[in-house]
This record gives C-alpha cells, sequence and structure tokens, in this order.
C-alpha cells in the first residue's frame, strides 16, 4: 500500500494536504511506475521555480524536460528560453554592444583608440554559449541538492495522473503523479505560408548559437524580440535591416515606438515599412534573395542578405502532449491551455504556467513564470504562505543606443 498525500480546501479556500492510502500508487499505478506528489512538465523559469519550492515543503518531485531541435538543428540544456535562447544571451550580446558603443565615443573623451574597431563574433558566441551551458549545469545541480528527479524525455498525457516519457532512444518511462503543472513554454512563430521560410530562415532559437556571424542580416518582425536582436547585430556593427508589415511594438506607447526606431535609423539600423516578404531562395553565392512586397508603392522588391530572421512571434508548446487524454482544455485559436486565476486548467489537480497558459500575455515570460512558479507550488503543495499577484508587471525593452 502505498501512503499518497490528496489536496482539500480548507477555510477561505485554502489547501492542505491529508494522506490518501493507494493500492498500488497513484490512482493504481501499474507495476514499474514511478510516482510523485508533483510532476512539472517543462524545465524553465516557472517549471523550475515551482519544482524547487515543492522540494523545499518535502514533496517527491520529478521534473521532465526536452527540447526539439529547431528546423535548423539547434538545441540546447535544461533552464528554458530565458536561459538558452532568450534573456541571457540576448543581455550578453546587448552588453556586447554598449561595449562597442563605448569604444567607439572613448576618443570624444581623450582616449587615443584606432579605429575602425573590429568585433569578433565567434569569440562573443563562445563566452556566452559556455556561460549559458554553466547554468544549464547548474540547475541540474539545484535540482539534485533538493532531491528533485530530472528526467530528459518528451512526455505526453495517457491519462489524468499520468504521462508517457520518451527518451531520444526511444525508450519510455512512466511517471504519475498526484499533481502535475504544465510549463513547456512556446517557440518561435514560423511564416510557414511564405517559400523558402522554413529551409533558409532563423529564428531567436538560431541566433544566440550561431558559430559564426551572421554576417548581413534581414530581421522579419516588429516585435521586441525583432528590435532587441536588431539593435545588438546594429551595435556589433553588421548591416542589419528590419522589414515590418504594420506599426512597430504593438501593445506599447506608440510615441515611444516611434522615438526607438527613429533612433535606431539614426544608429545605422534601416527599416522597411510596409512590407511582406513573399519568397526565399538561396543564390549560387550562398546569399539569400528576398522577395517582398512594397505595399506603400504596390510595387515588388528584393535584396541580398547573409541571414533572414524570423520575429514574427511565437506559439506555445502544446502540440504532442495528448492533452485531449487527461481532459486539458486549450484555445483552439492559440491552442494555449485556458486556466483560472489559480492557474488551475479545465482539470482541477492539473496546472498551467508561463507561456503555454491562455492568462499570461508576451514580454514577461521570466517575471510571470517565477511568479506563477511559486503560486502553483503553494497550490499544489497547499501551504498556505501569501502568494504574489501577477497584477502590473511590465514589459522591457532594451535598446543598444543611449537617448543622451
Amino acid at each position: 500500500m502505498a501512503a499518497m498525500a490528496v489536496a482539500l480546501r480548507g477555510p477561505g479556500g485554502r489547501f492542505r494536504w491529508r494522506p490518501r492510502v493507494l493500492a498500488g500508487g497513484v490512482r493504481g499505478a501499474a507495476a514499474g511506475q514511478q510516482n510523485y506528489d508533483l510532476l512539472v512538465i517543462g524545465g524553465g523559469s516557472g517549471g523550475l521555480a515551482c519544482a524547487k519550492e515543492a522540494a523545499q515543503l518535502g514533496k517527491k518531485v520529478a521534473v521532465v524536460d526536452y527540447v526539439e531541435a529547431s528546423p535548423r538543428g539547434t538545441k540546447w540544456g535544461l533552464g528554458g528560453t530565458c536561459v538558452n535562447v532568450g534573456c541571457i544571451p540576448k543581455k550578453l550580446m546587448h552588453q556586447a554592444a554598449l561595449l562597442g558603443g563605448m569604444i567607439r565615443d572613448a576618443p570624444h573623451y581623450g582616449w587615443e583608440i584606432a579605429q575602425p574597431i573590429q568585433h569578433d563574433w565567434k569569440k562573443m558566441a563562445e563566452a556566452v554559449q559556455n556561460y549559458v551551458k554553466s547554468l544549464n549545469w547548474g540547475h541540474r545541480v539545484q535540482l539534485q541538492d533538493r532531491k528533485v528527479k530530472y528526467f530528459n524525455i518528451k512526455a505526453s498525457f495517457v491519462n489524468k495522473h499520468t504521462v508517457c516519457g520518451v527518451t531520444k532512444g526511444g525508450k519510455e518511462t512512466l511517471l504519475s503523479a498526484d499533481h502535475i503543472v504544465i510549463a513547456t513554454g512556446g517557440r518561435p512563430r514560423y511564416p510557414t505560408h511564405i517559400e523558402g521560410a522554413l529551409e533558409y530562415g532563423i529564428t531567436s532559437d538560431d541566433l544566440f548559437w550561431l558559430k559564426e556571424s551572421p554576417g548581413k542580416t534581414l530581421v522579419v518582425g516588429a516585435s521586441y524580440v525583432a528590435l532587441e536582436c536588431a539593435g545588438f547585430l546594429t551595435g556589433i556593427g553588421l548591416d542589419t535591416t528590419v522589414m515590418m508589415r504594420s506599426i512597430p511594438l504593438r501593445g506599447f506607447d506608440q510615441q515611444m515606438s516611434s522615438l526607438v526606431t527613429e533612433h535606431m535609423e539614426s544608429h545605422g539600423t534601416r527599416f522597411l515599412k510596409g512590407c511582406i516578404p513573399s519568397r526565399i531562395r538561396r543564390l549560387p553565392d550562398g546569399q539569400l534573395q528576398i522577395t517582398w512586397e512594397d505595399h506603400s508603392s504596390d510595387k515588388e522588391d528584393m535584396g541580398t542578405f547573409n541571414t533572414v530572421l524570423w520575429a514574427i512571434g511565437r506559439v506555445p508548446e502544446t502540440k504532442g502532449l495528448n492533452l485531449e487524454k487527461a481532459g486539458v482544455n486549450i484555445n483552439p485559436k492559440n491552442q494555449k491551455i485556458l486556466v483560472d486565476s489559480g492557474d488551475v486548467t479545465s482539470v482541477p489537480h492539473i496546472y498551467a504556467i508561463g507561456d503555454v497558459a491562455e492568462m499570461l500575455s508576451h514580454g514577461k515570460e521570466t517575471l510571470l513564470s517565477l511568479t506563477t512558479g511559486h503560486r502553483s507550488h503553494g497550490h499544489t503543495a497547499r501551504t498556505s504562505r501569501v502568494l504574489p499577484e501577477k497584477k502590473g508587471v511590465s514589459d522591457c525593452f532594451f535598446k543598444c543606443f543611449s537617448f543622451l
């Protein structure tokens, strides 16, 4: 007989744990099946925060994390978007651009520095990637120190309490838990309707792991991801163009958005506004020829670049989870998991946090993931501690050029 814990609502709607004795483990689990109090699917900011907090409260916790290679074959380790292909490498490359700007300005302050200065992408990329790998290892050590079991397997639901994890070698593992947190995050969107987009374009999933300089780059999109990447690429001396269909930084204050794009233009970033790419083809010399429609002139135009970076939004990582087998409802329009104010899905013991959940917005992944990760551990471990609110979390846009 296996003693497990179930959650009961107490006074004021708070939760408390009470042992339940089940024959054969969680929900009558099959022989050889591993059983946990809490199973977290996704090893990003929210998932790790939730798992570590629950483990500190004495719960038996497992984390399942698996990274599908991008269409260009890029993969990374534990830590999610922020650590591997988001905040951390972005800020480091942003810092590289800021340093370059300071060096270029230094002669005006009396420093004798030979001009023009040169930037070594390969050296920067190696340093950034090594630092990210050290964080991957640090997260694994932290899980081990808290006795959280880590599985590098791709998980999908078998039923409401069980998932099947598959290794890259095809070996299957069954895991069951009283409570499950889905924190699988999101991945960049590809415009698959554009000829050559998948074959020749890259996304932020690839940019930070390039061994060689991207060279002359076309960034397609008007999001903060698009402008941040364009900003640091220009800042380290690369010929960079941003192509946008409509307005920049939709959802931000448009007066400030205009100031940002005008300032980026003054520092060398080119903008193609009202333009939509229609085709990409590789030329014999290896360059990429981009054809686009210019809606301002109703004409077709084209140009050549070394790299095309898609930054047109992100999609939640729900495909392949077999959510229907667990009864978890999603928004059919955007594939996000529907949750209430407590991060609870349509199944009372299954939660969703971070970018995969419907209630959260883009632009604040790590802070909201960490916040909801702590909230969810409070729900699943049923503690009485005060949980942080998700209200009023601001977006932050990183720009490589000073307004001063």
